[in-house]
């Protein structure tokens, strides 16, 4: 790699500097693509090298990494400028020998940890060489120099999470045990994420931790309990990541909705009747802490302040109601709704207008429904599709109307908290 580097951009600098300041960028655009061409055409040749030679099963195995590692250190070597062809060409070459590794490793369990384990050591010590030579050189960082080093820190996330699951299977872990080991993946990057050497690498670890996160979320999938357990997990790491001041917004509100969606979980695979009684316990204090908040802070949002709690409690009902037979629950529900609507618009809250509205409207969707498809049934066929062509007359006639009515109802709701 070192030699590589050096012949292509040591000995002749001066003389590819000369070419330039006379006018001619033939010869170096030639010289670029031979370079990449050689280095292309010799990785792949010493990648078929073992298959050609009949080599024994380690020797195949072991040759990939070599060459991924070889190809990951033209790509962080100082002397091959940010950006060009050649680093480019190796980074495609490291790519693809690390993919072709890992599925050359398959055959045998220990070979596959073995092989996992070394691809994520060397894109783990690419991406750490490349971020301490960007803040080494403190030169301008160029497009393709921030996508390199977000590539090579995102396969790193990537072949991490593929080891850790290949090594729960390997060790006959369940496939719950097995998403509760990957969450290990997304916490590690929340903590990586947040030091300030890591910091032009966070926001593409993080996107791919998230799927490490996801992938955790469907092999739980199979058990509501070990489901409910993983959703909190990771509304747990989201809290922990809402601590930074950039991440607050996305972060916060994502860990609100898991850890509400974990409850709702806990409480289907309890087979719990009754959630409101686990429910309103949460919701109470939670309005009395956006309350307070309010007090100290009138410009916050009433999403921030009330929309975890209301929905809490109104969500978790819904569905219930949707399910139940009797006519209490949805009665209640809908005086709770109308009394919440009632109060968001009385105070100008988005919040409570638009979460009490819209479980009324769904309530009230769910008792009517019957009755509704009864009265269409007993009328003639011909009279929905005529009342439907009257309503539509009836729009079209009164458009701009209806359109100054939605753009006014739309700055209502922009002036609410």
């Amino acid at each position: 790699a070192g030699a590589l580097a050096t012949a292509a951009y040591g000995p002749r600098r001066d003389s590819v500097n000369t070419e330039a300041a006379d006018g001619v960028g033939v010869g170096t655009v030639t010289r670029a693509l031979a370079l990449c061409g050689s280095l292309a055409l010799g990785w792949a040749g010493v990648l078929v090298l073992p298959l050609a030679l009949d080599a024994a099963y380690p020797v195949v195995v072991a040759m990939p990494p070599a060459l991924t590692a070889a190809a990951l250190a033209v790509v962080v070597s100082p002397r091959v400028p940010g950006g060009s062809p050649v680093r480019i060409t190796a980074l495609v070459c490291a790519l693809a020998g690390s993919v072709g590794g890992s599925l050359v490793s398959l055959g045998s369990r220990s070979a596959t940890v073995t092989a996992l384990a070394v691809l994520s050591a060397l894109f783990a010590g690419a991406t750490v060489a490349a971020v301490a030579a960007t803040t080494a050189t403190r030169a301008p960082e160029t497009v393709r120099t921030r996508s390199t080093r977000a590539v090579l820190a995102c396969t790193a996330v990537a072949y991490t999470t593929a080891l850790v699951t290949a090594a729960c299977a390997v060790a006959g872990l369940s496939t719950g045990t097995t998403a509760v080991a990957v969450l290990a993946v997304p916490a590690t990057v929340a903590l990586l994420a947040a030091r300030p050497s890591t910091r032009p690498v966070a926001a593409p670890i993080e996107i791919t931790a998230s799927g490490a996160a996801l992938l955790a979320v469907i092999l739980a999938s199979g058990r509501a309990p070990v489901l409910a357990l993983v959703l909190a997990l990771c509304g747990v790491i989201a809290a922990g990541t809402a601590v930074r001041a950039e991440r607050r917004t996305v972060a916060g509100y994502t860990a609100t909705a898991l850890f509400v969606l974990a409850t709702w979980v806990r409480l289907a695979a309890s087979e719990v009747s009754v959630p409101e009684t686990y429910t309103l316990p949460v919701t109470l204090p939670a309005l009395a802490v956006g309350l307070l908040r309010r007090r100290r802070d009138p410009a916050a949002s009433s999403w921030t302040a009330y929309g975890p709690g209301l929905s809490a409690t109104l969500l978790p009902s819904l569905l219930a109601a949707w399910g139940d037979t009797h006519w209490s629950r949805p009665l209640l529900l809908g005086i709770a709704a109308l009394a919440i609507t009632l109060a968001g618009a009385r105070l100008g809250l988005q919040s409570p207008l638009i979460l009490g509205g819209t479980v009324l409207a769904l309530v009230a969707l769910h008792e009517l429904a019957p009755y509704v498809v009864q009265v269409v049934g007993a009328l003639p066929r011909w009279l929905p599709p005529a009342l439907a062509g009257l309503l539509l007359l009836a729009v079209g006639a009164t458009y701009e109307q209806r359109l100054k009515d939605a753009h006014k109802v739309r700055r209502s709701l922009g002036r609410m908290r």
